[in-house]
This record gives structure tokens, sequence and C-alpha cells, in this order.
């Protein structure tokens, strides 16, 4: 039987996606070329290929009942040092997350967590603590605010990388919150910062 590793995941949108992307890349967590920007609703779990199919028909109706919400990502924060990880913190969305993967993880994959569950944004996992103090430090200042419409289920390739294997859109929306980011870094002499929009 072909087994195979999914995960479920609600996508950071552009331009704040790639920008995270790219900033992670850069404080050194190389295995961020292959691991799209998002929020967590079901961990990497290794599931046999045959439970496919009922499972991309579960999320369906998990998605059917579920509502558009606004998340907003702003600061920083880490789970050092029970978990070598620096992230960019859920500001407004965490108890649509949290309940949205309860119903994820109830399915037909059933899936344990090694830690209460937390909805955030990695932006460096396992590197340096050095690295890591930057990248909590220089991404302090990030905000992005936009309207989730739903959620994908991801597969990772045989090279590593995740990529989207199906999208599961929320049945009932509301009006959308443009997409906005906020970006400060601070120079040496903290006198002024830098916005990216």
């Amino acid at each position: 039987m072909r087994s195979c590793t999914i995960g479920v995941s609600i996508a950071v949108p552009e331009p704040h996606g790639s920008l995270l992307q790219e900033r992670r890349v850069g404080f050194g967590d190389l295995a961020a070329r292959a691991i799209p920007s998002h929020i967590t609703l079901l961990p990497p779990t290794k599931v046999d290929s045959a439970v496919l199919p009922a499972f991309r028909e579960y999320l369906g109706g998990v998605a059917a009942g579920g509502t558009a919400f606004r998340l907003r990502l702003s600061g920083t924060g880490t789970f050092r040092p029970l978990s070598p990880v620096v992230y960019i913190q859920l500001a407004e969305g965490m108890r649509e997350c949290s309940e949205l993967q309860e119903r994820v993880r109830s399915g037909p994959v059933r899936r344990d967590l090694d830690f209460p569950y937390h909805p955030h944004v990695t932006i460096a996992h396992g590197i340096a603590e050095e690295a890591m103090d930057r990248a909590q430090r220089e991404l302090a200042g990030f905000s992005a605010c936009w309207t989730v419409a739903g959620f994908s289920l991801y597969e990772q390739g045989e090279d590593g990388v995740w990529r989207a294997t199906g999208d599961c859109p929320f049945a009932q929306g509301v009006p959308v919150v443009p997409p906005q980011t906020g970006y400060h870094r601070p120079t040496d002499a903290g006198a002024h910062t830098t916005h990216l929009a």
C-alpha cells in the first residue's frame, strides 16, 4: 500500500506569504524553501493513499460548515526553550483556527498533537540561537490582515516540497478584508523605520 505525508493548513496570502518565506530562508532556515508560509491545522501526518478520497470528502464537509473569518498577524513569539521555533503571532483568528483544527483532526485522519494547539506562522525552526534571536527581533514589527476564506490539503513530494493538492473554500462568506502588510525594520540607531506595503 502506497503511503504519503499530508498536512492541512491555511495559506498566508501574497504578498506576505512570499515575504515571510524569503525572510525565513534568509535567517538560515533552508528547509523553508520547501514550506510555503502557513498556519497549521493538521501537522505532517503519514497516511495510506487509500485514505485520501475519504479524507478529501470529509474536509469538504468541514469547509461547507465553515464561515470566513478575519485573521490578523502581529509581532513575534517563540516556543523556546520547549521547542526551537520563532513565529509570527496571531492577534485575531485564534479561536476560529483552534475550532477548525479540532474538526479537521476528528475525521478519517486522526492525529494527536505533541503540544497544545497554538496557531502561528513559523519564521525560524531548529537553527542557531543567534539566528532565531535575529528573526524574533527583526520581524517584531510585522503585521498582516486578511479574510480567511478556506483552507487547503497539502502533500509532501518526493523532493520534500509541500504542495497544495486541494482547496476547501468555506460555504459561508463574509465581506472580504483587503490584504494588508506592515513591516518595520529598525535601523541600527533606531531613528526611523522602513515600511513595506
